[in-house]
């Protein structure tokens, strides 16, 4: 399917499937545990999520991503139109942008227990995404976009190859010839990975938190793992936001946002064996082939770091049963710890603590 546009239904599908049609999403929030579940699967199980990207969707990029796109001569998905088009709830200036799946049940899931999302595959469903930066947000606010622009939105298309982003150095007027770009390589990863919340509200969709959400960590690529603490029984799991490029930090507000295929497993962790692998998580760890990557968050980006040594310490103790000041030690002389995001109010931040630095 290398750079070609993957409508509903197309192309393969493994294990159970949720498409992204009207009844199928949530709008700018992010789900509760009053929401009645799209599908139910079992532990290990697999499902197959479509995703939609934001852009071209929202109100203030005219609500309509087939004028929106116009200008670029690409195909739009006839799904990311029936949403625009649609009276699903979405109020701007209230809700958030992203658009979310309705909730996956999983059977046996119970609060206490870890819930485990390993992202199998991600495939494009477009060649060509959006970077967008809007006024009084991202990490200059009242700096860029400047006066007069309320959002600016960059046109970013897939290489031929599928590997790369080609973002051009200057900006083009309709008509003008081929630009120069810079090139950067593609990593897709859903920036939205969560388990819904207690209650009948429906959280807000920017600022990440226990529940996870928009965590937006770039190194949950396909063969990550995000464990989430189970906060209502069948942990009811979304998805959404998909990226198929992000720096550390997102610093514009967005990052190469652009639908995606998920293919995802859902596995559960009982709370006994989560305590004696990870020791009790106040929040979203993953874990990639190489690193564990326990998080923090928080409004203040230094208490956002701080949160995320106490979580490494604590890890560390539990699964390494390593002595916490010599835990400190290790982090601070062997661990990067990267800000995953700045711009989603409530900041993130990631430390990535290599597996085999503990093998002998």
């Amino acid at each position: 399917m290398l750079n070609q546009t993957l409508q509903l239904g197309q192309g393969p599908i493994s294990g159970s499937y949720l498409p992204s049609t009207v009844d199928g999403l949530i709008w700018g929030r992010l789900p509760c545990a009053a929401d009645a579940p799209a599908l139910t699967i079992d532990p290990g199980e697999e499902v197959t999520v479509d995703t939609l990207s934001h852009e071209g969707l929202l109100e203030d990029q005219g609500r309509d991503p087939r004028r929106f796109f116009a200008a670029y001569d690409v195909e739009v998905l006839d799904d990311a139109v029936a949403l625009a088009a649609s009276d699903l709830p979405h109020t701007p200036g209230v809700d958030g942008p992203h658009v979310v799946s309705r909730p996956i049940e999983v059977a046996g899931a119970r609060v206490g227990d870890l819930l485990a999302i390993t992202v199998l595959e991600t495939t494009p469903r477009v060649p060509y995404g959006v970077v967008s930066n809007r006024h009084g947000r991202g990490a200059l606010p009242g700096e860029l976009p400047r006066a007069g622009i309320p959002v600016h939105s960059a046109f970013v298309r897939v290489s031929d190859d599928g590997r790369h982003g080609l973002l051009p150095l200057r900006e083009q007027a309709p008509g003008d010839g081929p630009a120069p770009t810079v090139r950067f390589e593609l990593a897709p990863f859903l920036g939205i990975m969560g388990v819904a919340v207690p209650g009948r509200d429906r959280p807000h969709s920017v600022p990440p938190g226990p529940h996870g959400g928009n965590i937006d960590i770039r190194l949950l690529t396909a063969g990550a793992t995000l464990y989430l603490p189970v906060q209502v029984d069948g942990a009811l799991a979304y998805v959404g936001d998909p990226h198929f490029a992000q720096g550390d930090g997102e610093v514009a507000l967005t990052a190469m946002e652009a639908s995606l295929r998920a293919r995802l497993r859902l596995d559960v962790v009982a709370r006994e064996d989560a305590l004696e692998r990870f020791g009790e998580l106040a929040g979203p760890l993953a874990e990639t082939a190489e690193f564990l990557v326990p998080t923090g968050l928080d409004e203040d980006l230094d208490l956002a770091v701080a949160n995320c040594v106490r979580a490494a310490i604590s890890l560390l103790q539990a699964r390494y049963r390593m002595d916490e000041q010599l835990a400190y030690a290790y982090l601070s002389a062997a661990t990067d710890f990267r800000i995953s995001q700045v711009v989603d109010l409530v900041k993130g931040a990631h430390a990535t603590i290599r597996k085999a630095d503990f093998t002998s």
